[in-house]
């Protein structure tokens, strides 16, 4: 499962290679751990017709999650705060233990697996941002020791507030609905998501202004991470980008702006997973691959 701020996706892998998925968006009036759990073992329901033949179960998700399993933090589900997830995933799951991990490290890992690359940093565009980091392989810094929080990286110190308390985090200038509130305030009037897709095909000022934006700030902080830890790619994934026609170019172009001399950027890509590359890395986690 990759259990989203606004939607939830799910997919069985069967032994037999046949594959099932679901995804659903959460109830708008949801707004309880029990409205939300409901909703969870609904679904879960829906894909998985009998529990005592699981092997094993992995979840994606953006919250914060201390050792012991308890959620610390998560903004757009803060009625998540001080749920024991390891309790819930027993209660959802009681046949087979499950796995879990940031949803941004997970996406990362299952992106150098279909890449075929070992060093990686990804960053996903949606609802929020999220983000990992992989080296020779490997998860860092490792899902037993917290989650690598690109979105988090502040880039602008007197940039509008973040969800996380801080200004001008990665987050706040780029997210999904970060560019909506910005194209909308320079339209004059709120934008969907589908006016802002059509307005970037046209070349509307109002729409290329914001989308702009946000691709400069991602290079940024793209080349700034890929300054530490200098990897073979950098992959752009998450709905919110994969589904708008140029921004990763557009996110690529501006990463090459910043090279300096001796020093080229890594290569830019989408993902290869598009909007999946959580939903695939939880599939990793269940098979212990993490």
């Amino acid at each position: 499962m990759d259990i989203g701020g606004s939607k939830v996706a799910l997919r069985v892998e069967l032994t037999d290679g046949a594959v099932r998925e679901a995804a659903f968006r959460w109830t708008a009036t949801s707004r309880s751990v029990d409205d939300d759990v409901r909703e969870l073992r609904a679904h879960v329901a829906g894909v998985v017709a009998d529990q005592a033949s699981l092997q094993g179960v992995g979840l994606a998700l953006p919250a914060a999650v201390d050792t012991d399993g308890i959620v610390t933090a998560w903004p757009n589900r803060p009625w998540w705060l001080g749920l024991d997830l390891r309790s819930l995933l027993s209660d959802l799951f009681p046949v087979t233990g499950a796995r879990f991990g940031d949803d941004g490290d997970l996406a990362a890992v299952a992106e150098t697996v279909a890449i075929g690359v070992r060093d990686v940093v990804y960053v996903g565009v949606g609802t929020g941002i999220g983000g990992g980091i992989v080296l020779d392989g490997r998860s860092c810094p490792g899902l037993d020791r917290g989650s690598c929080e690109l979105g988090h990286m502040v880039v602008d110190r007197s940039g509008p507030p973040c969800v996380c308390g801080r200004r001008g985090c990665l987050q706040a200038e780029a997210s999904g609905p970060a560019v909506l509130r910005a194209a909308g305030r320079a339209l004059g009037t709120e934008v969907t998501y589908d006016e802002l897709v059509r307005g970037w095909a046209a070349g509307a000022p109002w729409a290329c202004e914001a989308i702009g934006h946000a691709a400069a700030v991602l290079a940024t902080g793209l080349v700034s991470v890929a300054e530490l830890v200098r990897p073979e790619l950098l992959v752009v994934g998450g709905g919110f980008a994969a589904e708008l026609p140029g921004f990763v170019t557009a996110i690529a172009d501006r990463v090459a702006e910043l090279a300096r001399p001796g020093h080229p950027t890594p290569r830019v890509r989408p993902a290869v997973l598009g909007g999946l590359s959580s939903l695939h890395g939880a599939v990793l986690a269940a098979r212990g691959l993490v």
